[in-house]
């Protein structure tokens, strides 16, 4: 165990802040209480503040009187109360971080109605001390322009425009809120009358209705939706799993009669509950090693860093949507002559799923073809045939809503889908058509291959992985391998350094951005992979699970090389910059793990924007078997990533379609913001973590032996790279890369022969080398001499 770091230099400050405003804020509370409690005797005795025979009543003393003085008779009156009130809720907002104090909503709260109150109490004439001379003066000044009943309507109106921009009340809302109380009061009147005779006699019907509903004609377009999920408040976090209970309830189901006579069916589900508590899934059996006290008073983040939207929980139908686009696909459809016999929507966030079955005689093939015809009539963005849907004998069109609903990334780290997930290294991703939490095991897929456009989502999707593992998985059991060539997508998690990243030894950041430095950390995983396969083929077992569930047990001696093994995530934000720049010396590593490293715990998750044939080879293709595909803009770079077509017709913002080989699941990303990242990584970096990041094993890379360096046998490219170096006075391998457009090992060939000629200075580990010769004339005078 670490010796835990002391406090730093900025929580002291903090510390004394706080403690400072919430002592002037009681002091200034005191002084006004005391002050109108004694104002009529202190007054007199203000005129002269200096002369020390004359006693205050004040419990504050002369001082607490002259403020009171000040601020209350002479300013706002009683309303100066305010002023202390925010001091002190201030220092304790700084003191403790209470998420609960929104500073700028409490100042701007205060400082109305430090305004506002005076204003009102001056007119209504109530006396000096509670309205102050502040009131008093402006209402005698606004008495003068606009009367005494235009100062009334001026404060009423203020008032009602404070509550409407504070509290959002409009009429919409208040009929709203109107309506849906009589309803609950309605069904409660209702139930209370009920009967069992009465329910015996009303489930009958029913049953007849909801058969009625399954005969092919007339045609009926179900409609089935899932609310979206309401997330607990202040959830906190438990050292005990919470059980929770999952229900699923059916309401009434309604009919409306739509325009050309065919009858519209409404079934809504709610969706699954949301747990109460975030749990820690501590291991607490008696006699068996538990990894988690290296770092035991570590906390899991809360669902508070995470941001709410209100339009998340409002999954609404619009019925004359719904009717308008069954019409124009029976109408479309019936033009070319195919017929319908059952038509079906299922509602999503982002996308509803139209499922038709086609009558008999109907060639699938047929309907297909018809997909621009399809989208021209419905006037919409990104329409999808999928014919047939597998696993169903119907066939599927997907439309997107007009009014998209935001998925948060809140709501599927709170669903118990998530909370629940007996997974490895579960991954919500966001949610289906259905409406339901969308979760996925790193673990089994075993390697994430993501590909689209730029701004489709990518960015967003990466984050809501790493989120998901964040909130699962404890500092001992996963680190994070990071690689950024971008250099500021990935940059915000270099804060949780010390608790879930892995480096090299000697590297100052544990992003990775440099090339040279990517090749080292993937031929150092592939030292890892092979030193964990020995730890596993000495331990007689096959997989990860197996090695830390008998090491757990206390069947492994840690004497003899054994430890407790964390799994290991590769991410990699732009893989088509590396495949630019290094080309086959990223590529056979990245290979080689994604072949073996599974059973080892070793996962990989990389990103492109450019799925091309030369970036996603075949070799990389056929070791990552799991897909993330968001909009592209041709259905090659589709057919690239998927081996089908489909991401080209996607609508973008998060809008994705995931495969494991088989069937393809459209998905509607979770969206996580970069305040959101900041907060999380805010919250782990903010606890006591290890005393430096994990160290993978050190890569001694092809060193340069200047003794086997034969400068009679050059390089073609020899003076050109020499004039680069001395250009620049920087002496790398990576400049010769980039400049002379070349890969890593002839650069770092060139760069030996340029030492060996006395050009640059020997290799300085992270720092770029000493260029030893300074301008042009003195260059051209040494390569003469070696000619």
């Amino acid at each position: 165990m670490s010796k835990p770091a002391g406090p730093s230099r900025k929580n002291v400050v903090k510390t004394i802040l706080g403690v400072l405003f919430t002592t002037l804020g009681l002091f200034f509370f005191f002084s006004f209480l005391s002050y109108v409690l004694n104002y009529e005797e202190d007054q007199s005795q203000l005129a002269d503040f200096w002369n020390q025979e004359l006693v205050v009543n004040n419990m504050m003393g002369k001082l607490g009187a002259y403020l009171g003085e000040l601020f209350i008779f002479h300013g706002v009156g009683i309303t100066a109360f305010f002023l202390p009130i925010f001091m002190v809720l201030i220092g304790v907002k700084i003191l403790f971080q209470t998420k609960k104090i929104k500073p700028f909503k409490l100042f701007y709260n205060c400082l109305f109605f430090l305004i506002w109150l005076p204003l009102f109490l001056g007119f209504i004439n109530q006396t000096g001390v509670l309205h102050g001379v502040m009131g008093h003066e402006v209402n005698a000044y606004l008495n003068t322009f606009i009367g005494k009943i235009g100062v009334g309507i001026g404060l009423l109106l203020s008032l009602v425009l404070y509550v409407v921009v504070n509290w959002r009340v409009t009429p919409d809302k208040i009929s709203e809120a109107l309506a849906k109380k009589a309803k609950e009061l309605q069904t409660e009147d209702i139930q209370l009358k009920k009967t069992p005779e009465a329910e015996l006699a009303t489930e009958q019907p029913l049953k007849e209705t909801a058969q009625s509903f399954e005969k092919p004609l007339p045609i009926d377009l179900e409609v089935s939706t899932k609310k979206a999920e309401s997330v607990e408040k202040n959830p906190t976090i438990e050292l005990e799993q919470t059980p929770v209970v999952v229900e699923k309830k059916t309401e009434e189901v309604e009919i409306a009669s739509s325009g050309n006579g065919l009858e519209l069916s409404i079934e809504t589900v709610q969706a699954e509950d949301t747990v109460e508590k975030i749990a820690a899934n501590l291991v607490d059996k008696h006699g068996e090693y538990d990894h988690r006290l290296d770092l035991a008073k570590f906390k899991f983040p809360t669902l508070e860093v995470l941001k709410k939207y209100d339009s998340e929980n409002n999954l609404t139908i619009n019925q004359e949507e719904l009717e308008q686009n069954k019409n124009r696909i029976v109408e479309t459809l019936a033009n070319y002559g195919i017929g319908i016999s059952q038509i079906k929507a299922t509602i999503g966030p982002t996308v509803t799923l139209y499922e038709i079955v086609p009558e008999a005689g109907v060639r699938i093939s047929k309907i297909k073809n018809l997909e621009d015809d399809i989208a021209l009539s419905l006037s919409a963005l990104g329409i999808r045939i999928i014919a047939p849907i597998p696993g169903k004998g119907t066939i599927g069109i997907e439309v997107p809503n007009s009014k998209p609903t935001i998925v948060s990334m809140r709501s599927v780290i709170a669903s118990s889908r998530f909370q629940q997930a007996e997974m490895e290294l579960p991954i919500a991703f966001g949610k289906t058509i259905e409406n339901e939490t969308f979760v996925a095991d790193l673990a089994k897929m075993p390697h994430l291959l993501m590909a689209g456009a730029t701004g489709q989502g990518k960015s967003v999707g990466l984050n809501a992985i790493i989120t998901s593992l964040l909130y699962k998985k404890h500092p001992t059991e996963l680190k994070f391998v990071m690689v950024d060539p971008k250099k500021v997508e990935l940059t915000l998690y270099s804060k949780i350094e010390r608790h879930y990243l892995a480096k090299l030894p000697g590297s100052e950041d544990a992003i990775i951005t440099d090339n040279k430095k990517v090749i080292n950390t993937l031929n150092s995983l592939c030292i890892e992979m092979d030193d964990r396969y020995e730890l596993l083929k000495n331990a007689y077992v096959r997989n990860i699970k197996e090695y830390n569930d008998k090491f757990r047990n206390r069947k492994l001696n840690p004497e003899h090389g054994h430890r407790y093994l964390p799994y290991i995530v590769l991410i990699v934000d732009e893989f088509a910059d590396l495949i630019m720049t290094a080309g086959k010396e990223v590529e056979t590593p990245i290979a080689r793990l994604a072949q073996l490293a599974r059973a080892v715990g070793i996962h990989l998750v990389i990103a492109t924007q450019r799925p091309s044939v030369n970036v996603i080879t075949g070799i990389i293709k056929a070791n990552f078997p799991a897909r993330v595909a968001f909009r592209v803009t041709s259905k090659i770079d589709s057919r690239t990533i998927l081996d089908s077509s489909g991401a080209d017709q996607l609508i973008g913002k998060g809008d994705m379609l995931f495969t494991t080989g088989n069937e393809l699941v459209r998905l509607q990303c979770a969206f996580i913001d970069t305040p959101e990242v900041d907060e999380i990584t805010e919250y782990i970096g903010g606890q006591q973590g290890f005393p430096d990041a994990m160290l993978l094993p050190e890569y001694e890379g092809e060193e340069s032996n200047l003794m086997d360096v034969d400068l009679s046998d050059r390089d073609a490219l020899f003076n050109d790279a020499a004039r680069v170096v001395v250009l620049a006075q920087q002496g790398s391998a990576s400049l010769i890369q980039r400049k002379l457009k070349l890969g890593y090992n002839r650069a770092g060939r060139i760069i030996d022969q340029l030492e060996a000629a006395g050009i640059v200075g020997p290799f300085e580990g992270s720092k770029a080398r000493q260029v030893l010769v300074p301008d042009d004339m003195t260059l051209e005078q040494l390569l003469n001499n070696l000619n």
